[in-house]
């Protein structure tokens, strides 16, 4: 891989760096006390190409890739990450739809992402987060329609959403490979949204939704029945690597305060900076912010490259998301009181971090994802030596 950025990534990067300046930064402590959805912030960042990146140029959207996306996720997650995750839940929401939807598909749903609509990508439920072959919701297929009946829960967009990417049981009885994609209109008859609250990410709304007998015409699966578990773990591929460059932003954020307040802070006559227990916390900072971003961007660029990234992206995120929250704990430990308040920001990168530890797959399930990797290339490398 060249490490190094384009010329037009560079120009992307710095652009989204001072959207996040002069538009999300201001605001962002106020966004988060009101749990407000920034959609007037939403719609600037869209005139200004930097969301819905993934939307390819033939529906309309600026059909960036993953690295380019991680790039911008990185700078809003500096100045906000709970508007890094209200700006970015369009595209996951889009994802499932580039890749398995029809042409019809695509040029039906799509657009409406882009002419300022929401959109949420239905999986979690009650009862089956990390464990998506539990999923409950029941998708049964009568004559030309299917009726959709369960919950879902924590899933982003909500409350806002005008469709839902829905993730359903055709067949109970098939476990993962029982699991169906579907899009479904907010409107249709059936569906109860209740909005949930939340420790951090605040301005990005969280609900349940409630499927009650809800009918969809067949055309509106994606993808052939049962495709649907795999079409979930693609996605992932694909924005777990943007989950990790938030991470990669609240360390950055972390460092950038502890630094500034280590630096006019004294105590004992010299500023905390020269204390070698505070010292080595920032440098440590340093080091895991370097890791983070570099095993981000690798995991990013394989995905662009068209190459498989599992083992990358779950190592980038699960890094990412635990650095991020060590770095924001250490953040508070520096500011001492002053971090446990309200009227210094480091609280909320603390409350914010801690989110990264969880969605779209938890820290621990990203090691399982290691270890399953780790163990299917051993066997494979012994298989192929035993042959030859």
């Amino acid at each position: 891989m060249d490490f190094l950025l384009t010329d037009k990534q560079r120009a992307l990067r710095d652009r989204a760096r001072a959207f996040a300046e002069r538009e999300v930064l201001p605001v962002a402590a106020e966004l988060d006390r009101e749990e407000r959805h920034p959609r007037e912030l939403i719609a600037r960042a869209r005139a200004e190409g930097l969301v819905e990146l993934n939307i390819p140029c033939e529906y309309g959207g600026p059909g960036l890739g993953i690295l380019d996306s991680a790039l911008v996720c990185e700078q809003f997650a500096w100045a906000c990450a709970g508007f890094g995750t209200a700006a970015l839940l369009n595209g996951l929401a889009a994802e499932p739809i580039i890749l398995a939807g029809t042409e019809e598909q695509k040029r039906r749903w799509l657009p409406r992402l882009l002419n300022g609509e929401y959109a949420s990508f239905a999986l979690t439920e009650p009862h089956a987060g990390s464990d998506v072959a539990a999923i409950q919701t029941r998708a049964e297929r009568r004559g030309d329609r299917y009726v959709l009946t369960g919950q879902k829960r924590w899933i982003g967009n909500a409350p806002i959403a005008s469709f839902f990417v829905l993730f359903a049981k055709t067949d109970p009885e098939a476990g993962r490979r029982g699991i169906s994609a579907f899009l479904v209109d907010r409107a249709t008859p059936g569906i109860e949204v209740r909005t949930l609250r939340k420790l951090g990410h605040r301005c990005a709304p969280t609900g349940e939704i409630t499927f009650s007998a809800v009918e969809v015409p067949a055309e509106s699966r994606l993808g052939r029945e049962g495709d649907g578990f795999l079409l979930a773990m693609q996605v992932f591929d694909r924005t777990r690597p943007l989950i990790a460059a938030f991470g990669v932003g609240v360390i950055q954020r972390s460092l950038d305060e502890a630094l500034a307040y280590a630096m006019q802070r004294q105590t004992m006559g010299h500023p905390i900076i020269e204390h070698q227990a505070v010292g080595h916390k920032l440098a440590e900072m340093r080091i895991r912010l370097e890791a983070a971003r570099w095993l981000t961007y690798h995991a990013a660029w394989l995905a662009d490259q068209g190459r498989r990234n599992t083992l990358e992206a779950a190592a980038a995120k699960a890094f990412a998301a635990d650095s991020a929250m060590w770095a924001a704990t250490e953040a508070v430990q520096i500011f001492g009181g002053n971090g446990y308040g309200i009227d210094f920001p480091v609280e909320k990168l603390l409350r914010d971090a801690k989110l990264l530890q969880i969605y779209e797959g938890t820290s621990e399930i990203q090691r399982n994802i290691v270890v399953r990797e780790l163990a299917k290339a051993f066997a494979g490398a012994s298989a192929e030596h035993g042959q030859s």
